[in-house]
């Protein structure tokens, strides 16, 4: 009989990879002593709410003020660049906190980067580190690798062909307005227009510019059911989707935005949410 509690620690190798290490955080029991452990990895701490105020500091560097808050171990932060003046966070989830400054990154900087943590460590990788394979040998998932899939385009969420951002400059005593927008696709789609007022510190053009690219174009979503699994991807990975989609045929990378991976006797399988690219067809 097995015999543990919660808090216990928790650990997955497959084929000798290491994927996962966390606490025991909720066990259930039956009669015929069949048990089912939930587990968490440090993520799960970032649940806990706090009131934070910092300034001049990067996400990376936030993160890590955080984690070395709550006693949670550190691997591998990349700098993150752009710095974040000043903000304050108050009675929210350490995980919003987070999500708001790599938001702020994302938004003047074009960038984006991902949180995870690789097996006990907290871990913060730009797009361009979390392509799963090395060049020549690049993971890619196909119509015999993937048993199913669900495909969907739209310029009905987060795609906008202008940008408006304004500043209210209390040096000069008027509004700042900073647009970028793309003509072509205007006419092609109407005017979505995203708007928003700057903090102080932010750079109002740069950030516009870093907006259109990000936004401007369509939202491209794809799910895939039971694909042969690989241990190395997780939600924030990037691989490459080989796909006849009936009006077009794609190949391109895509980010995982979401993974979960089944393991049975002999088998390992993966359902993946993916999205973004510009496909190349």
């Amino acid at each position: 009989m097995l015999d543990f509690s919660e808090g216990c620690p928790v650990r997955l190798k497959v084929d000798d990879d290491n994927v996962f290490f966390g606490f025991v955080f909720k066990q259930q029991r039956t009669k015929e002593q069949i048990i089912t452990v939930t587990a968490y990895d440090q993520l799960r701490y970032l649940k806990n709410k706090d009131t934070q105020v910092y300034e001049g500091k990067t996400a990376a560097q936030f993160i890590e003020m955080i984690a070395a808050d709550y006693a949670l171990n550190v691997g591998t932060l990349e700098d993150t660049g752009f710095v974040i003046e000043s903000r304050v966070e108050e009675n929210t989830s350490l995980f919003e906190m987070i999500s708001n400054a790599l938001d702020l990154t994302l938004t003047n900087t074009g960038e984006m980067y991902v949180l995870f943590d690789d097996f006990g460590k907290l871990t913060l990788k730009g797009l361009p580190s979390m392509y799963v394979g090395v060049p020549g040998a690049y993971l890619m998932i196909d119509e015999e690798t993937g048993e199913n899939f669900d495909y969907t385009s739209s310029i009905d969420d987060n795609t906008y062909n202008k940008i408006k951002l304004t500043y209210d400059n209390e040096d000069s005593g008027y509004r700042d307005v900073y647009i970028a927008q793309d003509f072509s696709n205007i006419n092609k789609w109407g005017i979505l227009q995203y708007f928003d007022t700057l903090q102080k510190g932010e750079n109002g053009q740069v950030k516009a510019d870093a907006l259109l690219k990000l936004y401007n174009k369509k939202t491209r979503s794809l799910k895939i059911t039971n694909a042969l699994g690989d241990n190395r991807v997780r939600a924030g990975s990037m691989v490459i989707i080989n796909l006849d989609l009936g009006d077009m045929k794609l190949k391109n990378w895509m980010l995982v935005e979401k993974c979960a991976h089944t393991y049975k006797e002999g088998e390992h399988w993966m359902d993946l949410t993916l999205r973004g690219g510009d496909f190349v067809g």
